[in-house]
């Protein structure tokens, strides 16, 4: 047992050497941190002075002494992979690192724990003592002792990379094309004041924000402007911008609508943009950036879907055309992040875009040691132009430390040094394709990085359109891969099935609503951009957000079709055989309304029956009140139903049900009525033959002899009574059996 002891306590004595070791390996246990903010210039010449700064911090726990700052060149980088782990590599190791220039340090006063001291060192080009092109290693490091490391050493180091041609190009240059997006997230929906002027309504103010100076946007454009990069734009900011150049609202926190604020920043953006562009190749992406991989992958089975991407294109060279002056290319189409299959690819094409970006982590080649030319013929007439993976995302990530930044420049301009000198005979095409909305410190680092790439060194710019005819390499993958290549990453934050469904529901119902209008570009124009923002790209990671954006139009769109309604109507009590319904109809919108027909339906036509329908048209902000003849046969109630349709046939809104109270009277009714007359007619006539009569008798029993008229005939035949005054003549002519004639009044 004392044995085994005094073993493992003998290889606990050996490996504790090691455990200081271990963790000077992990970056967080450098005692001093160092930050390399600047490289100046980016990419020195021979006669150039470089000059790095930057700062130092304490991250020990005990103070810091006899510090000071120096350069070390180490190894030439002979490979691109090599560049990937650079800066992440911890501790200080002198056989990679390489040893101090002397001459060359700065010396730093004591560094208590948590402080942190500025450095700049600057030094001649030539004394780095660099070999032929290539890219170097270059690290700063800070030397000192502290108590917890007595004797003097290297306390902290970060590398950055030097991209090193002291003479001319040896060979041809890289023809380098660099895309400078100008997208941003989707800020306007349909919503408009009810004016003439149809004055549009923002969510809220921060794209005023993003153009105003110091902005996202106004740093691209003002950057931008003197880079030789080809310019890809999403219209919808282009028409959203030119939007706020006149009078508009924002949604208040209150609910309430408040006037915008950034007409002047959106005159001024527009402004400094036509300049920028001007002379310089411009892209159009579709309207509203469409989705292009959740339109392949979700939306393209849903019918009526594929449309909006030709509507978008077609849309995309006339909003350019008209706010900037130029006229776009917009036969290029741009999946996000470059991840491309060949569903993608059929989507993309579909809408007239022969040339798709992707990137060369998509579509991957099988020689890892070379790059080639970013055009590839995929079949069909088509070229994927196939941006370099390593230089287009070298600039995402935080930037805003300027250590971070530097860095990322640095690696920039080396990979594409590295790209030129992996095959120096041949002229190549290499396209950068950054992220779609770059922040303004990401912008920054890669303006600073376009800058590097002065005239006379190893690249020279190229047009998106010219990178696109470049002859292909013909060892170059020119296959595209199948669908269960599309990162499983990228697929989780694509629209759903449901949100084309639901666009597509929207736009069925801008179909039904537009054929009544007689002004229906006030609506179709709005909704339809709305309809293609609303497969935007910039809802990636945002389903919550997507969705209410559609629940917004979709609910805006109800809103205005509710202003075409049926007035409701109470139920009534018809009193007669005939009566008249008046149905009346509201437009409460700003335009007129044609092609509309109201129905008034009778669910028992045997005991109340109505007209056929009548045309509706309406001025805007009227009424139209329209009567309907009825004819009552049945005493009852009776349900009616009123439905708006269009000419086509479409019921158009909801129908309105009202009941009817049939109280007319019935031809029994008349017939007992008319049997009733007829008795009382009857009954008149027995009395007057009775009185008639009786009048007779009295005379004949002691009247006297009339003075004229004495003679047969007079009383008629065998008639011995003399006349009596009043008494009327004999009725002696039958009775007519004929009708009365029209309209003739009949008494009885």
């Amino acid at each position: 047992m004392t044995v085994l002891l005094g073993v493992l306590l003998l290889v606990g004595l050996v490996q504790l050497p090691a455990a200081p070791a271990a963790r000077a390996e992990s970056p967080t246990s450098r005692p001093v941190g160092v930050a390399i903010d600047t490289v100046t210039p980016v990419a020195p010449t021979q006669n150039d002075t470089i000059t790095l700064s930057g700062t130092v911090t304490n991250n020990s726990g005990s103070t810091v002494t006899d510090a000071h700052v120096g350069l070390r060149v180490g190894p030439q980088i002979s490979g691109r992979s090599d560049i990937d782990d650079l800066g992440y590599r911890a501790g200080f190791s002198p056989g990679t690192d390489g040893a101090e220039i002397g001459k060359h340090t700065q010396k730093i006063d004591k560094l208590a724990p948590g402080i942190s001291r500025e450095f700049s060192i600057s030094l001649p080009a030539k004394d780095l003592e660099l070999g032929h092109d290539g890219v170097y290693q270059l690290g700063v490091s800070l030397s000192g002792r502290s108590a917890d490391h007595p004797y003097e050493g290297v306390l902290g180091i970060q590398r950055t990379l030097l991209p090193w041609q002291p003479s001319g190009v040896e060979g041809k240059k890289t023809q380098l094309t660099f895309l400078w997006p100008l997208i941003s997230a989707t800020h306007l929906t349909a919503r408009t004041e009810k004016d003439q002027q149809q004055t549009p309504i923002f969510p809220n103010d921060d794209l005023a924000a993003e153009l105003a100076p110091g902005g996202r946007l106004n740093q691209l454009v003002a950057l931008g402007k003197d880079l030789k990069i080809t310019w890809v734009i999403d219209p919808d900011l282009l028409a959203t911008v030119e939007a706020m150049t006149k009078s508009y609202r924002v949604d208040g926190p209150d609910g309430k609508v408040v006037p915008g604020k950034g007409q002047a920043v959106a005159k001024q953006w527009l402004s400094q943009l036509q300049t920028a562009v001007a002379g310089h190749q411009v892209v159009a992406l579709p309207f509203g950036d469409p989705d292009l991989a959740s339109l392949a992958h979700r939306g393209k089975d849903v019918s009526g879907s594929l449309s909006h991407l030709q509507s978008a294109t077609e849309l995309a060279a006339t909003t350019v055309d008209t706010i900037l002056g130029v006229k776009p290319r917009t036969d290029f189409a741009w999946p996000v992040d470059g991840a491309v299959d060949s569903s993608i690819i059929d989507v993309a094409t579909s809408a007239g875009a022969h040339n798709v970006i992707a990137r060369s982590d998509s579509i991957r080649e099988p020689r890892a040691s070379y790059t080639p030319s970013a055009a590839r013929q995929i079949g069909g007439g088509n070229t994927a132009v196939v941006a370099d993976a390593r230089m287009s995302t070298v600039f995402q990530g935080d930037l805003i430390r300027a250590d971070n930044s530097s860095l990322a420049v640095q690696r920039f301009l080396a990979q594409s040094l590295l790209v030129n000198r992996q095959a120096p005979d041949d002229e190549r095409s290499i396209v950068v394709a950054p992220q779609r909305m770059p922040t303004t410190s990401q912008a920054q680092a890669m303006a600073t990085a376009i800058n590097g790439l002065s005239e006379g060194r190893w690249t020279q710019p190229l047009d998106l359109g010219d990178a696109a005819k470049a002859k292909p390499d013909a060892s170059a993958n020119q296959q595209v891969p199948g669908s269960g290549s599309y990162p499983e990453a990228l697929r989780e934050q694509e629209l759903p099935t449901e949100a084309f469904q639901e666009i597509q529901k929207t736009q069925s119902t801008l179909d039904s609503f537009k054929v009544i209008l007689t002004s229906e570009d006030r609506v179709v124009t709005p909704f339809g951009s709305a309809i293609m923002r609303e497969m935007s790209t910039s809802w990636r990671g945002n389903r919550n957000g997507a969705a209410d954006f559609r629940d917004a139009v979709q609910s805006y769109l109800y809103e205005l079709t509710r202003q075409v309604q049926l007035i409701k109507k109470s139920d009534a009590t018809l009193s007669g055989r005939d009566a008249t319904l008046p149905i009346t109809v509201q437009n409460g919108l700003l335009q007129g309304i044609d092609g509309l027909r109201l129905v008034l339906e009778s669910s028992q036509p045997n005991r109340l029956k109505v007209d056929a329908s009548q045309p509706v048209k309406i001025e805007g902000g009227h009424r139209q009140t329209l009567k309907f003849e009825t004819r009552a046969n049945a005493n009852g109630p009776v349900k009616l139903t009123a439905q708006l349709y269009t000419d086509d046939g479409q019921p158009y809104g909801k129908p309105m049900y009202f009941t009817v109270h049939v109280t007319s009277i019935t031809p029994m009714v008349l017939l007992v009525i008319a049997g009733g007359v007829l008795l009382l007619i009857l009954a008149g006539l027995r009395i007057y033959l009775q009185r008639k009569r009786s009048a007779a008798r009295g005379t004949a029993d002691g009247g006297a002899p009339g003075a004229e008229g004495d003679g047969p005939g007079d009383g008629g035949p065998g008639d011995d009574r003399p006349a009596v005054p009043g008494d009327p003549a004999p009725d002696t002519g039958s009775e007519s059996t004929d009708p009365s004639g029209t309209g003739e009044k009949v008494d009885r």
